[in-house]
């Protein structure tokens, strides 16, 4: 059996890097292996989060996911605080993690900035809850972009040590799915940096909730060169705004970057920014008039979300058990060690 876990982070208005990068290709998966996709809102409070504003983007989240196209039957989502087992094993996780490795983590690094001393120690550790996350349910395949591969290494060393230090095969020793370079969307307002929720400047995004009008507005308003596109990819060298607008129109309309380059070559950017605005338009505006109505109805949004964590506790009670009874501690059904 292939089992996929995947989460993202309810941080506010997903945009159109996190559809690109991450939702749309879950869509694709879920055909061919058993998925969990997870609200990971234990990950988010490991810098503050205003509660209230905490709780509608739980539900914001799952309701893009499903207006994206993740089929709630078919697989199982659910928000992470609401299966225990992911902090009971990120504990154990803590304890068999080397202080070494986690000292190695770049993202922690890039996050704390100078700051180290007042991060929280949950910024510190999350990697270990992140492989808490995966392992939970064994999961034998994680899609992870460049930026994640590390943590998924990390995952890989702590199920290896946990099965070496107990001498017992608990945990698979999982397997990357990468996706490529054109799934890593850009800022619109600066080609060397990914297109994030806490960039300042909502004009360097597209928000899945943004209207017909507000994507073309910011689309016109990109930053671009001078130079008109070249008639090749090759010549998108240095240019990174360029070859961002370029990915961002060959994901959107399923082809390689080669195929726009030579579509457009030639074109003034004003011009090809048209035509990737009425792309996007057309690509977006179903999910987006979707989002609008899963919003309207947190109900049906909450219901999926409480019956993909009875469905999701199904599967990590078993592993929790297993673990506890490896670790030598008295489990549930009252079986230590052996």
């Amino acid at each position: 059996m292939k089992r996929i876990f995947s989460g993202i982070q309810p941080t506010g208005n997903l945009h159109l890097g996190n559809y690109l990068g991450a939702i749309r290709n879950w869509v694709r998966l879920q055909g061919e292996f058993e998925c969990l996709f997870c609200v990971v809102d234990l990950h988010a409070i490991t810098v503050w989060q205003d509660p209230a504003e905490l709780t509608a983007n739980i539900r914001k989240t799952a309701a893009a996911m499903i207006a994206c196209g993740v089929d709630a039957e078919r697989n199982i989502i659910f928000n992470q605080s609401q299966v225990p087992g992911h902090a009971q094993l990120a504990w154990i996780f803590n304890c068999v993690a080397r202080m070494g490795w986690l000292n190695r983590m770049t993202q922690f690094k890039e996050k704390a900035g100078k700051h180290r001393e007042n991060a929280s120690v949950g910024l510190y550790a999350y990697p270990n809850l992140m492989a808490a996350d995966i392992l939970l349910y064994k999961a034998t395949h994680v899609p992870v972009g460049e930026d994640q591969k590390q943590h998924l290494e990390l995952t890989r060393d702590i199920a290896q040590k946990f099965n070496t230090d107990f001498g017992k095969p608990v945990f698979p020793i999982v397997e990357p799915l990468i996706f490529g370079p054109a799934t890593r969307v850009m800022s619109l307002r600066d080609g060397s940096k990914k297109m994030s929720k806490s960039d300042a400047s909502d004009y360097s995004r597209i928000n899945l909730t943004d209207d017909a009008d507000t994507i073309a507005l910011k689309i016109r308003k990109a930053k671009t060169d001078p130079d008109p596109l070249p008639d090749t990819v090759e010549g998108l060298a240095d240019r990174p705004e360029a070859e961002n607008l370029v990915g961002i129109y060959a994901a959107l309309a399923e082809l390689e970057p080669e195929a726009v380059t030579s579509q457009f070559g030639g074109w003034l950017f004003s011009r090809f920014k048209e035509a990737l605005a009425e792309l996007a338009v057309e690509r977006l505006a179903p999910v987006t008039a979707e989002m609008n109505r899963l919003q309207a109805d947190p109900r049906y949004v909450e219901a999926v979300l409480a019956r993909g964590a009875e469905r999701a506790n199904d599967l990590a009670a078993p592993v929790l058990r297993e673990v506890y009874g490896v670790v030598g501690f008295l489990g549930r059904d009252g079986a230590g060690g052996t």
